[in-house]
């Protein structure tokens, strides 16, 4: 909380990049159509793994009552049946973080590259591109927020884990063992651990995209997500663009997209989002959040106070 508080009196920034970046309607030139056409395909998948994680019920009550009457069958076996769909569903949501973190590899490729001089002009150039990236960004946010209030996916996954253990000592024949093995279990209980976990993923990702490529500067990657930052935090603040959105939903993605560029910022940059010599207004882009409705935006303001 102390660097949220020192940075309200850090004013030290260059000019901000000053454009609307249409997030609405924004569409690929033929320069853009490969790397658009390969992230076009993992996002058409968000929508439904994010109705799918906002149904997800768990299988709470079957397991309470197998663990309370650890002599009944019939109960073990209801449980069993209740959660292997459920550990289904969680691998599926695991594995399309892993394409989420290749389609993020595809755009900062684009973002980063030396086709422009600057991300200003890459952002406001490749609009389509910049629209998928804030995309990955919302979609990202969105599942954790969901993921972070629902405690029944670690519990339905440890479940798992648990009966699978025993049923190998026991060597009774795992019906879904062959769906989720060992290795992958571990890979996957250590992605629902984490808090945040697809964010998790979009900061290694960007870190490893950042290792892999050192040819490019780290300042391209940083600046890309300092820009975009300052874009959207612009956008919120200024009226004229403000009125330009033709759905109130705009608002809430540009927010989340906004506080999802400063925490990968944060996670990337050697002296992170926080520091005096951020290039990231932070003071103004808190001031856009805390001007918002009220408890409108305390998950995002929490996110923010967490990346510390």
């Amino acid at each position: 909380m102390g660097n949220l508080l020192k940075v309200l009196t850090c004013t030290d920034l260059e000019q901000e990049p000053n454009f609307f970046l249409d997030f609405e309607n924004a569409q690929p030139t033929e320069a853009e159509r490969e790397v658009w056409e390969q992230v076009d395909v993992v996002l058409k998948d968000a929508k439904g793994i994010l109705d799918e994680l906002q149904a997800y019920k768990g299988a709470g009550q079957a397991i309470r009552e197998a663990i309370q009457n650890p002599s009944d069958e019939a109960l073990q076996e209801q449980a069993w049946a209740a959660v292997v769909p459920l550990v289904g569903k969680l691998k599926k949501f695991y594995e399309f973080s892993q394409r989420l973190e290749a389609a993020l590899h595809s755009l900062l490729g684009a973002l980063t590259s030396e086709t422009y001089s600057d991300p200003t002009q890459h952002l406001e150039r490749e609009q389509a591109l910049a629209k998928q990236f804030a995309e990955i960004l919302h979609f990202t946010l969105r599942f954790d927020e969901l993921k972070m209030t629902n405690p029944a996916i670690q519990n339905d996954f440890s479940y798992y884990r648990r009966t699978l253990s025993r049923m190998r000592i026991n060597n009774v024949p795992a019906e879904g063992e062959n769906e989720v093995n060992n290795e992958l279990a571990n890979r996957i209980s250590l992605f629902y651990a984490d808090a945040t976990p697809m964010l998790k993923t979009l900061s290694d990702g960007t870190t490893k995209f950042v290792s892999e490529n050192k040819n490019l500067p780290i300042e391209n990657t940083t600046d890309c997500l300092s820009t975009m930052a300052s874009v959207c935090k612009v956008m919120l603040e200024t009226p004229e663009y403000r009125s330009r959105f033709t759905s109130e939903d705009t608002v809430s993605f540009c927010l989340r997209v906004m506080v999802g560029v400063i925490i990968l910022y944060d996670y990337v940059h050697p002296v992170g989002a926080f520091a005096k010599s951020s290039k990231i207004d932070m003071k103004g882009c808190i001031k856009v959040l805390k001007d918002q409705p009220p408890n409108s935006v305390d998950g995002l303001l929490n996110a923010l106070r967490s990346a510390q």
